[in-house]
C-alpha cells in the first residue's frame, strides 16, 4: 500500500499557475497570494502579467511572471525553468490554461479546432508532464482545471467539451499510474460549471450573436477555492457547484432525456441581445490583456457555491458527493419533467 500524500500549508508553497491573467487564473493567483503562496504566474498576456506582478508585490507577494503559450512545448518547459531559478522548484502546479470555441460543430474551421485542442489538451500534457517529473521526486500536487463538460457534452461547445473530455481521461489515467507507482503527488481534476469570467466575451465565436453562459452561473473565487484546498489536501476530483454536479448526475442516469432537455435550453439560451465582437479580438490566437476576473454575465451569480463547501468539509466526501448529487439531480429532474 503506498503511503498517505502529504501537502504543504500554502503559506509555505510556491505555486505555478497558467493562465494567471484572467478569470479563475487570476482569481486563484490572488487568493494563492493572500494565504502567503510564492507564485510563478504563466500566461500570453505579457502587460497583464507584468501589472498583476506588481500589484502582488507590493502586498508582500514574492511573483514572478513567465509570458508563454502553454501550446509550444518549450514554452512550458521555461515556466518550470524559472520556477527552479527562483525559488528552487514548486510545489503545486496548476493547468488552468484554456480557450472557448462558439459554434455549430459542422461549421467550425479545421484549424480553428486544431488551435483548441493544442491549448486546452496539449497545454494540460506538456504541464502535467513537467510537473509530475519535478515533483515524482519530492512530493506536491498537480491540479487540471476541467469543466462539467468534462462529464456532460454541451451544445454549441462542442469542440471545448470534447477538450475538456480529453483532459479528464488524461488526468485520471496520470493519477492511476502514478498511484501504481507509489508517487508522492495528489492528481486533481477540477469541474467547475459555468463561471462569471471574460471566457465568452474572449472565447472565438461563429454564432450571430455574443454568447452568454447558462445559469446558474458562479463566481471565478468559488473555483479559486477549490484549487487552493486542492493544493494542501488531495482530492481526486472537485465539482464546483451544485448544478454542474445535478448535470453530471442526470447525463448519467437519463443521457438521452438530458440531451434532449439541454439541446431545447441550452442553445437558444445561450445567443446574448449582443452583437458578436469581431473574429480577430477572440484569444484564439493572441492574448486578451484584460487582467479581468469577472465578466459581463447579466444574471444572478452565485458568489458560494454551498455544495462544494458542504463536499469539502464532510469527512466522507466521496459518499457525502454522490449523495448530494443524486438528490439535487432528482429535485431537478422532477422540475424539468413538470
Amino acid at each position: 500500500m503506498s503511503s498517505p500524500i502529504v501537502l504543504k500549508p500554502v503559506s509555505e508553497q510556491v505555486m505555478v499557475i497558467t493562465g494567471a491573467s484572467s478569470g479563475i487564473g487570476l482569481s486563484t493567483a490572488r487568493l494563492a497570494a493572500s494565504k502567503g503562496a510564492r507564485l510563478v504566474l504563466a500566461a500570453r498576456s505579457a502587460q497583464a502579467l507584468r501589472q498583476l506582478v506588481h500589484e502582488l508585490s507590493d502586498a508582500g507577494t514574492q511573483a514572478v511572471e513567465v509570458v508563454a503559450d502553454v501550446s509550444y512545448p518549450e514554452d512550458v518547459e521555461h515556466i518550470a525553468e524559472v520556477a527552479l531559478e527562483c525559488f528552487g522548484g514548486f510545489d503545486t502546479w496548476v493547468n488552468n490554461a484554456g480557450i472557448g470555441l462558439y459554434g455549430p460543430l459542422e461549421e467550425l474551421k479545421l484549424d480553428d479546432m486544431r488551435r483548441l485542442f493544442d491549448v486546452n489538451f496539449w497545454g494540460v500534457v506538456y504541464g502535467s508532464r513537467v510537473a509530475v517529473g519535478h515533483l515524482k521526486h519530492k512530493g506536491g500536487a498537480l491540479i487540471n482545471v476541467g469543466s462539467v463538460a468534462s462529464e456532460q457534452a454541451i451544445p454549441l461547445q462542442g469542440l471545448y467539451s470534447a477538450s475538456k473530455h480529453a483532459v479528464k481521461a488524461y488526468t485520471d489515467a496520470l493519477r492511476m499510474e502514478l498511484e501504481h507507482a507509489h508517487s508522492p503527488v495528489s492528481v486533481t481534476l477540477i469541474k467547475p460549471g459555468p463561471i462569471d469570467t471574460p471566457f465568452p466575451m474572449h472565447a472565438h465565436n461563429e454564432l450571430n450573436r455574443e454568447p452568454k453562459h447558462v445559469p446558474p452561473v458562479y463566481a471565478p473565487g468559488t473555483v479559486a477555492q477549490a484549487i487552493v484546498q486542492a493544493a494542501t489536501r488531495p482530492e481526486r476530483e472537485v465539482f464546483v457547484g451544485a448544478g454542474p454536479k445535478a448535470m453530471a448526475t442526470l447525463g448519467l442516469l437519463a443521457p438521452g432525456s438530458t440531451e434532449r432537455t439541454m439541446a431545447s435550453t441550452v442553445i437558444p439560451q445561450t445567443f446574448s441581445s449582443r452583437p458578436p465582437l469581431p473574429q480577430q479580438e477572440s484569444v484564439l490566437r493572441r492574448p486578451s490583456e484584460s487582467l479581468r476576473e469577472r465578466g459581463d454575465y447579466p444574471g444572478h451569480v452565485r458568489e458560494v457555491s454551498l455544495y462544494t463547501e458542504a463536499v469539502s468539509r464532510s469527512s466522507f466526501r466521496g459518499m457525502a458527493a454522490g449523495l448530494l448529487g443524486l438528490g439535487i439531480a432528482a429535485l431537478l429532474w422532477n422540475s424539468l419533467r413538470h
